[in-house]
């Protein structure tokens, strides 16, 4: 452990030696089916990509994985996972891994690849463009090898830590939601009069908004993009030219790229003040038809509305807050196939409820008060995320510190263990046997599992649903506080009830109470 002592009864291997990586099979484009027998595993549906390829080939039974595998992806995106769905083909750039639960459990071993994927990234670097291990490299990585039993209180007391990080996890990702409709809210009220109501009432005046368009309030431009290939009307520095990309920042305060003056002469490009409004007339995502404001003085290409000179300077921050409101209603706007944009026409003539001078700065003193607070508590959401964000990599390494549960001095020690092993594979070799390294135990006697809890009320799981709200398996685990085995049984019994239901949110698929 890179010079540190080992705890007391802990013994020192090679990752080759306690289990075997299998490689997957390497495809052709042409053997990768849109339909077929076998979904085929790929490095991305271990985590974000939901697209799958299939394919008919029968294969040797070593090149198939099913529910229960410890699966580690080698290259770009890596680490270990456990893999819960069908029987299916896995890719080259997986490895399935092969072990002896005589001599190490799948959880810990799990547990070790989360802790040493976590250091292998930090060796090769944040900013490798493609991270991978080779089998070799990991094969002769050293693995701390506990006793067996406190290997399987590790990686149960990991459980439920870790799914207890998930779960805040979880709570601050809600933050972030409710911060995002929060501002929402604000702008929808400050656009629909709602917001000032009360200031209305106070002073006893009549609701009266004029409809007006953006053109006639104030002036609305757009820009163009120099040749391309004249080097003489680009430079590394220069004039500040911006495009649509930028427009997802609040402020632009710097740019990427400058033209020369020759190639702002040469379109006839026009220099827009600090305080301009760009609207993205056209760009990939969510980029058509949001707002932002010029803290520089810049051109822009055409793929931007520059919104400038206003009649009254007080109605810029309002004309912001309007767009941001209806930035929907701004993207329905657009024309076009497979990619519809806005047009400067369509810019000029926006609709504005215009209301009186007075209630105009009000309102956007209102909206400045609120979005300051929502800064506010976006930041501290920031602080808080980067705690929980350490909070996974501290666990691991206190568990690989022996620090995470309690040690028996009656457990037998590791370096017994493995003398046992590697004299009986000394004594299979000599007898022409093959290896038990990759022999997986079908489950571990009742003397090595960890004990179950009492018995829990029928509908506990439930209960804590209607308390949280919907929450993933692992987060409702951490609540309940009981062992995983006994979770799995009541989560079958509540779910078989009818009590539990799942649900999905935002692409995740969570637990919610039913009733």
């Amino acid at each position: 452990m890179e010079g540190r002592e080992l705890p007391a009864g802990w013994s020192q291997a090679q990752v080759g030696e306690m289990c075997r990586l299998m490689n997957g099979r390497a495809y052709n484009k042409s053997e990768l089916l849109e339909s077929g027998k076998y979904r085929v595993l790929r490095v991305g549906n271990l985590f974000t990509n939901p697209h799958w390829y299939h394919s008919d080939l029968e294969l040797d039974e070593d090149k198939y994985c099913q529910a229960g595998d410890l699966l580690y992806a080698w290259s770009a995106s890596f680490g270990p996972h456990v893999w819960e769905g069908e029987r299916v083909i896995y890719h080259y750039h997986i490895w399935k891994v092969e072990h002896d639960e005589d001599l190490i459990h799948r959880d810990f071993l799990k547990v070790f690849f989360q802790w040493d994927t976590n250091r292998i990234k930090q060796q090769q670097g944040s900013g490798s463009t493609m991270l991978h291990v080779t089998k070799k490299s990991m094969e002769e990585r050293a693995i701390p090898v506990p006793p067996t039993p406190e290997q399987l209180r590790i990686a149960a007391k990991l459980d439920t830590t870790l799914a207890a990080v998930e779960a805040c996890c979880q709570r601050l990702d809600g933050v972030a939601a409710i911060l995002k409709r929060f501002r929402q809210a604000v702008l929808a009220a400050a656009t629909s009069g709602e917001l000032t109501r009360e200031w209305r009432e106070e002073r006893s005046c009549e609701k009266a908004w004029q409809q007006t368009t953006i053109d006639q309030i104030a002036s609305v431009g757009t820009g163009s993009t120099p040749l391309r290939s004249n080097p003489a009307f680009y430079d590394s520095t220069g004039i500040p030219w911006i495009t649509s990309a930028a427009t997802s920042a609040e402020l632009i305060t710097s740019s990427s790229e400058f033209v020369t003056e020759k190639g702002q002469a040469a379109s006839r490009l026009r220099i827009y003040p600090e305080g301009t409004l760009l609207v993205a007339m056209y760009g990939e995502g969510k980029t058509r038809g949001q707002v932002s404001e010029l803290g520089i003085a810049a051109t822009i290409n055409q793929a931007c509305a520059a919104i400038h000179d206003p009649i009254e300077q007080y109605l810029m921050p309002f004309i912001k807050i309007a767009l941001k409101a209806n930035y929907l209603e701004m993207r329905v706007l657009a024309e076009g196939g497979n990619q519809p944009n806005l047009n400067l026409s369509k810019i000029k003539q926006f609709p504005i409820a215009l209301p009186s001078k007075d209630e105009v700065v009000e309102i956007c003193d209102r909206v400045e008060t609120f979005f300051t607070l929502a800064d506010q508590l976006e930041a501290r959401l920031t602080a808080a995320r980067k705690i929980v964000d350490r909070l996974t990599p501290a666990l691991l390494a206190k568990a690989f510190r022996g620090e995470l549960v309690p040690q028996d001095p009656n457990d037998e020690p590791a370096s017994v263990l493995l003398e046992r092993i590697r004299a009986a594979r000394q004594a299979e070799a000599a007898a022409g046997k093959p290896s038990r390294r990759g022999r997986r135990k079908a489950a571990a006697s009742p003397e090595q599992a960890p004990p179950t809890a009492a018995p829990a009320p029928a509908d506990l799981l439930a209960q804590l649903l209607q308390e949280c709200g919907a929450l993933s398996e692992r987060a409702l685990l951490a609540a309940s506080e009981l062992d995983p085995a006994g979770f799995r049984a009541q989560l079958a019994l509540e779910q078989g009830m009818g009590a539990i239901r799942e649900t999905a949110q935002d692409g995740q698929v969570l637990l919610e109470a039913v009733g």
